[in-house]
């Protein structure tokens, strides 16, 4: 995890993006890249209907957001006593691997979310908010575009920030490929965890191996983790992940996204959904 893109745009949750990432780079000596997420003119070209016009977003307005959004990233970057990287490119080839976390802040990208996701393939993960249905939420189309199309992780960030990060590391255990692929992605949070707990819920798998199976699996990479298999109950498997993650104190939830379809447009609910609208810790997520 030695490189972490955080796409910055106005939302409520933008404290929590940072300090999330904050707490991620400081694990790893990671450099963060913060750049400015504009969605396209295009995005914003509603038509009105009864007068035949068509209104585009203030190109000026639309320029000072991602300015203010820049500020308040490298506000936060030099308050928390992280240094910029001032050199071109993502890595230092001749860093000491024990180095501290450091930032850079780039402006200049193009707009819309299809530069995340082509960019965002780079990176070791991508940082975003959780998305919300309110207007100042973060944008599910952010969520999106990074997990679809860079074929990294997203490590999605709660609404309120978070105390810690990937001290008690819950795997929300289904089976699947997804998961499988998420769990490959987190091992560098997963080796250097204090708790690890492998999860799954009856009803909630796929066929595929037991928590049982991942449990000692993990073991020959070197991470004790234990491992409960819940029978089915009144909850939902999306709501009994949450409540025993919470009851676990866990502070990162590793989760394969949308397991039971890979078509976005056509997910509607699921375990995926029920976590992004309520999980209250930071998620990693692949596809």
């Amino acid at each position: 995890m030695k490189t972490l893109l955080v796409p910055v745009a106005m939302h409520d949750a933008l404290p929590s993006v940072f300090e999330t990432t904050r707490l991620a780079a400081t694990r790893f000596g990671s450099l963060i890249e913060g750049v400015s997420l504009r969605p396209a003119l295009a995005e914003y070209v509603p038509v009105d209907m009864v007068g035949g016009m068509t209104w585009l977003r203030d190109e000026e307005a639309d320029r000072a957001e991602a300015e203010e959004a820049g500020s308040r990233f490298i506000a936060f970057m030099d308050g928390a006593g992280i240094p910029r990287h001032a050199r071109d490119g993502l890595c230092i080839p001749d860093r000491v691997p024990d180095a501290g976390p450091r930032y850079r802040w780039r402006q200049d990208v193009p707009t819309g979310d299809a530069f995340l996701g082509q960019y965002a393939r780079l990176f070791s993960a991508t940082v975003v908010g959780r998305p919300g249905t309110t207007d100042n939420a973060p944008r599910m189309t952010t969520f999106e575009t990074a997990l679809f199309e860079s074929g990294r992780p997203i490590l999605l960030a709660p609404p309120s920030a978070p105390a810690s990060l990937g001290d008690a590391v819950v795997i929300a255990w289904n089976g699947s490929t997804e998961t499988a692929r998420a769990v490959a992605f987190a091992m560098p949070f997963l080796r250097r965890a204090e708790r690890v707990l492998v999860l799954s819920v009856e009803g909630g798998m796929v066929p595929g191996p037991t928590a049982q199976d991942l449990a000692q699996a993990l073991a020959c990479e070197g991470v004790d983790a234990s491992h409960r298999a819940l029978p089915a109950g009144r909850r939902v498997p999306g709501e009994t992940f949450l409540a025993e993650s919470k009851a676990f104190g866990c502070d990162l939830l590793i989760k394969g996204a949308y397991t039971q379809s890979r078509l976005r447009q056509m997910i509607f609910g699921g375990v995926t959904s029920h976590v992004l609208a309520h999980a209250d810790m930071p998620v990693l997520m692949a596809h």
